[in-house]
C-alpha cells in the first residue's frame, strides 16, 4: 500500500497512544502461567502483540476480549498444553525469543516459526543459555527460525549476557521460573526492566543487585488486574514530528515513563528539546505521565555505547531529526540494527538520501550532518514498521507531497498510526 503525505504547517493537539508493546507481551505470557484470571486494559493493538495472544491460545489458555481489553485465564506453571499445530510468532522477535524460555520447560515438543523477515533473525543468543539450562532446541542452520523445542526439566544458571538484551534476559528469567533454585542474569549494561516489574506484580521473588537480576524458581504466580501504559516508542514518532515542524505543540497522554526507557526523553532534552512531564504516577510498578512537547531548535548529538542500547528502537526516527539539528547526529555501536526487521542502518540511510539528505552509512551506525533541507520523495518502508513511521514523520517537513511504499508495515506495531498522524497534522 502506498500512502501520500503532505507537509504540515504544525503538529498540534492531544493524543492517546496504544499500550506499550514490550509490557503487553510480558503481561500476556505471565498471565498464561499464573493461576487465575488476569485482566489487561490498554493492551497493544499491534500485530506483534496479537501474535503472542495467538500463541497463548494455541497452548491451551483461554483468552477473551477484543480491541484493547483482554482476560486471560491462567493455569499455573504446569497448565500449558501441547499445541495442535506450529506456533506462529508472525513478525515478532519478542514473541519467539521470550516465549521460548517458557516452552523450553514444558513436558511436550513445540515448534515456533515466523514470517519471512523473522526467519532471517538469529536465535543463537537464546539457544545458548537455554541449552545450558538443559533445553534441547534445533534451528535452521543452527540459528534461524523455525525453532523446534523439546521441553525438559530445567536447571538454574548464572548467565552473563554478552550484549545487553531485554529479550534474551526475559527468555532466561522466564525459563528460570520453572527451575528449582535461583536463576541469575548479569547485564553488561542496563536494559529495560519491564520483566522484573511484571514478575513482581504476578508474585515472583526477584532481586536486582549491581546489574545481576535473580529470580527464584517455582513461584506461585497469581492473576492480576493490569493497565498497560501508552508506548513511549510509539510516542517517539510524534515527539520528533512536533520538534521538527515549526509552530507545533503536542500533548501525549498516559505514556509509560519507565526510567530504563526514558533515555529517549533525556537525550532529546539534552539537545535542547522543550519537553515537560505532567501528572506523573505509578501504575502496576510502571511510571506513567503526560508529555508536552513544543517545536525546538536542537543542537544535535551522538549516540554510542550504552545509550545506543537504550535507544535502539528509536534510532530510525532520531536519524530523521538529526538532519534538522544544528550539528547533526552520529550513531555508533548499533550493529544490532542490521539484524532487525530490515538492516535499519541501510534502509534509514537509503531513505534519507531519497529526500536529498546527506547521510553516511557506517559499519555499526551512521552519520547525519545537520542543517539540511528535506525534499519531497518516494520512500520505501522495506516492510519495516519503524522505517515506515520514521519517514512519514520526515515527510511532514518536506517541500511538497511525499509517498511511502509499503505503508501498511506500520500496523505491525501501531495500526492507528496513520489516523493519529492525520489528526495532529495541521
Amino acid at each position: 500500500m502506498q500512502r501520500k503525505i503532505v507537509p504540515a504547517a504544525s503538529v498540534s493537539g492531544e493524543i492517546g497512544l496504544p499500550g506499550d508493546k514490550s509490557i503487553s507481551h510480558r503481561y500476556a505470557m505471565l498471565a498464561a502461567i499464573a493461576q487465575g484470571k488476569t485482566r489487561i486494559r490498554n493492551y497493544s493493538t499491534g500485530a506483534d502483540c496479537h501474535s503472542t495472544l495467538g500463541c497463548v491460545r494455541a497452548l491451551g489458555i483461554r483468552v477473551e476480549g477484543s480491541g484493547t481489553e483482554f482476560a486471560i485465564e491462567g493455569k499455573g506453571l504446569e497448565g500449558l498444553r501441547a499445541p495442535a499445530a506450529d506456533l506462529d510468532a508472525g513478525n515478532s522477535g519478542s514473541t519467539i525469543r521470550m516465549l521460548s524460555g517458557i516452552l523450553a520447560a514444558q513436558p511436550f515438543r513445540s515448534r515456533i516459526f515466523g514470517d519471512e523477515s523473522l526467519s532471517r533473525r538469529p536465535m543463537r543468543r537464546i539457544m545458548q543459555p537455554l541449552g545450558q539450562m538443559g533445553a534441547r532446541i534445533r534451528a535452521r542452520q543452527d540459528q534461524y527460525p523455525p525453532l523446534e523445542i523439546e521441553g525438559s526439566p530445567l536447571r538454574p544458571i548464572d548467565y552473563a549476557l554478552p550484549v545487553a538484551s531485554a529479550q534474551v534476559k526475559t527468555c532466561v528469567l522466564f525459563a528460570g521460573l520453572f527451575a528449582e533454585g535461583a536463576t541469575s542474569v548479569l547485564e553488561p549494561a542496563r536494559s529495560r526492566d519491564h520483566t522484573e516489574l511484571a514478575l513482581r506484580e504476578f508474585g515472583a521473588e526477584v532481586a536486582v543487585n549491581a546489574g545481576r537480576i535473580t529470580v527464584v524458581g517455582r513461584p506461585k504466580l497469581t492473576g492480576r488486574d493490569l493497565a498497560v501504559p501508552s508506548d513511549l516508542s510509539s510516542a517517539a514518532f510524534f515527539l520528533v514530528a512536533a520538534l521538527l515542524v515549526p509552530g507545533s505543540k503536542l500533548t501525549i497522554r498516559g505514556v509509560g515513563l519507565n526510567p530504563t526507557r526514558s533515555a529517549l526523553l533525556d537525550f532529546l532534552i539534552g539537545m535542547g528539546a522543550n519537553i515537560r512531564i505532567l501528572d506523573l504516577e505509578s501504575r502496576n510498578g510502571e511510571l506513567v505521565g503526560d508529555i508536552v512537547v513544543e517545536h525546538s531548535t536542537l543542537r544535535g548529538g551522538a549516540i554510542a555505547g550504552g545509550l545506543t542500547a537504550a535507544l535502539i528502537d528509536e534510532i530510525p526516527v532520531l536519524a530523521v531529526l538529526g538532519a534538522a539539528t544544528e550539528r547533526g547526529l552520529t550513531v555508533k555501536d548499533a550493529s544490532e540494527l542490521r539484524l532487525k526487521e530490515t538492516d535499519r542502518i541501510r534502509t534509514v540511510v537509503d531513505n534519507l538520501r531519497r529526500m536529498g539528505v546527506d547521510a553516511e552509512e557506517l559499519p555499526d551506525g551512521m552519520a547525519v550532518p545537520g542543517r539540511q533541507q528535506f525534499r519531497a520523495a518516494q520512500f520505501d518502508s522495506f516492510g519495516d514498521h519503524r522505517i515506515a513511521m520514521a519517514f512519514a514523520v520526515a515527510a511532514l517537513r518536506g517541500d511538497g507531497p511525499s509517498a511511502i511504499d509499503g505503508a501498511e508495515a506500520a500496523s505491525v506495531s501501531f495500526p492507528e498510526f496513520w489516523e493519529t498522524l492525520d489528526a495532529i497534522s495541521r
